[in-house]
């Protein structure tokens, strides 16, 4: 197996306890178990969380805020302006072979630095702007959020010479801006299954619930497009069949007003006793998870896997998720899905599960079994191999010499000895 010199973009804080950050470190320590070279070049902001086998270049602070922040904002923009000249600068020191860079501000700013060195850059595709952007409320007017967004969806994807989408369903969007299919590659994004095997859901029982009563679960950010509105109006039709019933709702990377917003709205709906707001760290999660009796994906689309779902799937959860953000799952087998994006569904789909206990324990036992050898990081390095070793001239030249096409379309790579 070759091994690779890999700078990994990431255009957020890192290490952090949520959803993007968390998987580039899975992958980036795994891939560097197997070998290889990893520097992941990202913003100065982190959680306290260790990283294992990766070499981290970060930006210079800018600003006052040192918080973990979901979203757009302008220091963001000054850190992206700053991390395009950090990226050009690894690039040259260590003699990267691949820039892999993760979510739209990564892909731009690697595009550049692989125009300017010669390198060639992968963009891992999770989302699209269109689906997000316009829902953090930070671009107004809404119109220009949503026309920026569909510039971006058109010109992010021409900016890597190799895209591996998360879901055939992002594949498809990504096609369907004119991107050559060779160029598109669809792998998953992973978890680590054995993080949860030692899960005692006892503890948090015992702080959030009565041994007995029914608890449904949610974690992730607090964000408008995760359809948290969606949940709570969903869990005031299950209060109503199911008194004792106890919705727990649990921040990676809580935003006060997102919090302050879904209090008022508990409370609105006359549950606020029955709900409850808290946080956890990445190690308390597997605890979180085994305490519930339903765990819930309530975002009414996801064009790519949500990590909260990856971790439902390798914890063994009874999930309920609207169908459009759990495309990889099925329903009656892996998971209870629903659709249309409705809270009647949505709590038609928890009842169910709370009612029929032997469906619920089907779908825990073949939602488990169903990651491993698919969502496995060993798995998906193995995959992500492949695509770094199509970028090397001497696959390409073989690829040509067997079918004519290359697998990707790379621009002229220097070699380490021109950078």
């Amino acid at each position: 197996m070759a091994v690779f010199s890999i700078a990994m973009v990431a255009a957020c804080p890192f290490p952090a306890n949520h959803g993007t950050p968390a998987a580039i470190k899975e992958m980036a320590e795994e891939l560097a178990r197997r070998g290889h070279s990893i520097r992941v070049v990202t913003y100065p902001l982190s959680h306290d969380i260790p990283v294992t086998g990766v070499e981290i270049d970060r930006v210079a602070q800018i600003g006052w805020n040192r918080a973990v922040n979901v979203g757009p904002s302008y220091q963001r923009l000054m850190f992206d302006a700053l991390l395009l000249l950090k990226l050009f600068q690894v690039v040259r020191s260590s003699k990267i072979e691949v820039i892999h860079a993760h979510n739209y501000e990564a892909a731009l700013i690697g595009g550049i630095v692989g125009r300017l060195t010669g390198v060639p850059v992968i963009y891992n595709a999770i989302n699209t702007m269109i689906s997000e952007l316009p829902s953090f409320g930070f671009i107004r007017p809404r119109a220009f959020a949503i026309g920026l967004a569909r510039v971006l969806d058109y010109i992010v994807p021409r900016m890597a010479d190799s895209i591996i989408a998360d879901t055939e369903e992002l594949r498809s969007f990504i096609l369907g801006k004119g991107i050559d299919p060779e160029r598109v590659i669809t792998i998953h994004s992973g978890v680590r299954p054995e993080m949860f095997e030692a899960a005692d859901g006892a503890r948090v029982r015992n702080r959030f619930a009565d041994s007995d009563a029914p608890l449904i679960i949610y974690t992730g950010t607090f964000d408008a497009f995760q359809g948290l509105s969606y949940l709570l109006e969903a869990f005031k039709i299950v209060h109503e069949h199911k008194p004792t019933a106890r919705l727990l709702l649990v921040g990676s990377t809580i935003n006060p007003a997102h919090l302050a917003k879904y209090e008022k709205m508990a409370e609105q709906l006359g549950f606020a006793s029955q709900v409850q707001f808290t946080s956890c760290t990445l190690e308390e999660l597997p605890d979180f998870l085994a305490a519930s009796d339903v765990a819930v994906v309530p975002r009414p689309e996801s064009p790519g896997i949500p990590t909260k779902l990856l971790n439902y799937m390798a914890a063994g959860n009874a999930i309920v998720s609207f169908k459009r953000s759990a495309t990889v799952l099925e329903h009656g087998k892996t998971a209870f899905l629903v659709e249309p994006a409705t809270a009647e569904n949505l709590a038609r789909g928890i009842m169910t599960l709370l009612d029929d206990l032997a469906l619920a324990s089907k779908l825990r036992k073949n939602v488990r079994n169903f990651v491993v050898g698919r969502f496995d990081w060993p798995s998906i390095a193995r995959k992500l191999e492949t695509v770094y070793e199509s970028l090397t001239p001497d696959s390409i030249s073989d690829s040509l010499g067997q079918t004519g096409v290359p697998p990707v379309m790379p621009r002229r790579r220097r070699s380490r000895a021109e950078l």
